[in-house]
């Protein structure tokens, strides 16, 4: 192997040659596999024109770090690409500052994944659904029909609140019904409206109960789970059906009234009995 010290321009011999080429190839492997997993795990998550230029760069920095790494075999002075690199760099970071920090943070948010196409999110002050996600912001649909792009930043950087990712979700009624009513029989009749419902499961199954007694009724509260799917057609169904429901068994849904007593009453007579003057 004495041949890898034979030198072929000034002090570069063989054996830098081939050190650099098994760097590059190793670096080009390496690029080659990281595309490979990028695509699998990304390729549901971001539109192919994205993922394949997102893949372009990282594998262009993998190239250039085994670059890096050989060079310096050459007996080559990198101080001063370091040097002019960095200055650029800084420049480079000032002037694209949000741009890399989006960048960064659609990085994190495709790896984490906490959010995906046609999920029901609530992010900071915008509520609606997500309709795509690229490297550097997301789109959402609101309930106005309206499409909001927020950058990155802010949807990695947010409190974010995805109704969907639990396959259930639960939603809640307060029916009130009168105190001359029967309690138990509007509570048998909600129950079992519930049960035969095909959409509200059955495990964790709905609760029906007493829950308070206001000034002028009687507080029956109302649990329901159902798939986050058809959460929002389910609840806007079932309080009208609640209300046919008990309604059709005779029981009322009362009026607040108050009951006023008079300390000194005015003592009436007649037709004019129980009026106030």
């Amino acid at each position: 192997m004495d041949w890898l010290d034979t030198a072929v321009y000034g002090n570069i011999t063989y054996y830098h040659l081939v050190f650099f080429a098994a760097v590059i190839i190793a670096a080009i492997v390496i690029a080659k596999i990281v595309s490979v997993y990028l695509k699998k795990t990304l390729s549901d998550r971001i539109e192919k024109s994205e993922l394949d230029t997102l893949i372009k760069i990282i594998q262009a920095g993998i190239v250039f770090i085994g670059i890096y790494i050989g060079l310096p075999r050459f007996e080559f002075d990198l101080a001063d690409v370091v040097l002019i690199g960095g200055t650029l760099t800084i420049v480079i970071g000032f002037a694209t500052q949000k741009v890399g920090s989006n960048f960064a943070s659609g990085l994190f948010l495709l790896l984490e994944r906490p959010i995906k196409p046609g999920d029901n999110v609530q992010i900071d002050t915008v509520a609606g659904i997500v309709q795509e996600i690229h490297v550097l912001s997301t789109i959402v649909k609101n309930y106005q029909g309206i499409y909001v792009r927020i950058p990155n930043e802010k949807v990695f950087t947010s409190d974010i609140t995805n109704y969907v990712t639990n396959v259930a979700r639960r939603f809640e009624y307060s029916v009130g019904i009168s105190y001359s009513d029967d309690a138990d029989l509007a509570m048998g009749v909600i129950y079992g409206l519930l049960e035969h419902h095909p959409f509200i499961l059955k495990h964790p199954g709905p609760s029906v109960f007493l829950d308070e007694l206001a000034d002028s009724s009687v507080v029956i509260r109302v649990y329901i789970w159902c798939p986050s799917g058809v959460w929002w057609s389910v609840r806007t169904e079932m309080l009208g059906e609640i209300k046919k429901a008990i309604e059709a068994e005779g029981i009322t849904i009362p009026f607040p009234q108050r009951v006023v007593t008079f300390a000194n009453a005015i003592p009436c007579d007649g037709k004019d009995e129980g009026r106030i003057p």
